[in-house]
């Protein structure tokens, strides 16, 4: 009996969010006053459930099922390695998921390889401020903003969590004022690592450049960038990971437990890089499960009191 959970369960999270489907997406520009340090890249792309060529990014709001609002708000944070987004499998997927579950869900689609560093950093912070400055406009506690991201965008969400205070991520806006710290992370087999073995080349060269600076690796090498200030953070990830070494989250767990950060890790045996939410991957398959205890646990999927 127990191979048809799953399946049941993935049936009733998309019954469940139908009627959010259906909506219109709510889509918000990250910078209404003009993108930092903006460039005619041309016109951005969409294909095969991806999008590249990003030059004005936006958060899309995939609203909680009805009558199952939490308080709890997610920036999404698709992978691609810097040069596209999953947004399909890694965004909007998980958004539906997150929504069965009370969440308010944004997708974030962040600027990349054509930008650089700092660019999606400036552009993770920025919702991050947004979304807390705007918080009684969304019905969200504004201590309850978590990022979850997947691959290039694990790292994009383990920077926001390590980085938040750090220069670079600021514009000189006044939005600037306003807290950019997550209040927790779910990082999805993520790039942490650009000073090692370990390191996904691609993803590496795409946000740093061909030449980077030890400085800039070192600084982007977030498990370097841990203190007892990084957020709550749960890490999932898989041995069979043949595109981003499982000692991404190895190293990353290490630093948040030498900083004494609560720390939780799921690795399974299973399941290749960029997996989502797919079936018959043996326990893999089963990680939602874990990740709604651990948010569960964590008092993230209780009724929190919206911001007044």
């Amino acid at each position: 009996m127990k191979k048809f959970v799953l399946p049941i369960l993935l049936a009733m999270t998309f019954s469940a969010v139908s009627c959010v489907s259906a909506a219109a997406p709510t889509v918000l520009p990250l910078w209404p006053e003009g993108v930092p340090g903006k460039k005619d890249i041309g016109p951005e792309q969409h294909g095969k459930g991806s999008i590249q060529n990003t030059s004005n990014p936006t958060l899309t709001l995939v609203g909680p099922a009805v009558d199952r609002a939490n308080g709890t708000a997610i920036i999404v944070a698709p992978g691609g390695g810097y040069v596209r987004q999953s947004v399909d499998r890694e965004g909007t997927q998980y958004a539906n998921w997150l929504s069965t579950l009370g969440v308010t869900t944004f997708v974030l689609n962040y600027r990349m390889q054509e930008f650089g560093h700092p660019a999606p950093l400036q552009d993770v912070l920025r919702a991050v401020r947004l979304l807390r400055s705007r918080a009684a406009e969304f019905g969200i506690d504004p201590n309850r903003i978590g990022v979850m991201g997947s691959s290039a965008g694990g790292h994009l969400a383990a920077s926001a969590g390590t980085l938040f205070d750090h220069p670079a991520g600021r514009t000189g806006a006044d939005l600037d004022k306003v807290s950019a710290r997550p209040d927790f992370l779910v990082l999805m087999y993520p790039v942490i690592a650009m000073d090692s073995a370990a390191a996904h080349s691609g993803s590496r060269k795409a946000l740093l450049g061909e030449n980077p600076s030890p400085e800039l690796v070192q600084l982007m090498s977030v498990n370097h960038q841990v203190t007892p200030k990084t957020p709550p953070t749960l890490l999932i990830h898989t041995q069979a990971d043949a595109t981003v070494p499982v000692e991404n989250s190895i190293l990353f767990y290490q630093a948040l437990t030498k900083n004494k950060v609560l720390a939780e890790m799921y690795l399974f045996e299973q399941g290749s890089h960029g997996m989502g939410m797919r079936d018959g991957l043996a326990n893999a398959s089963y990680w939602p499960r874990r990740a709604e205890e651990w948010l569960r646990a964590r008092g993230l999927l209780t009724l929190a009191k919206p911001a007044q």
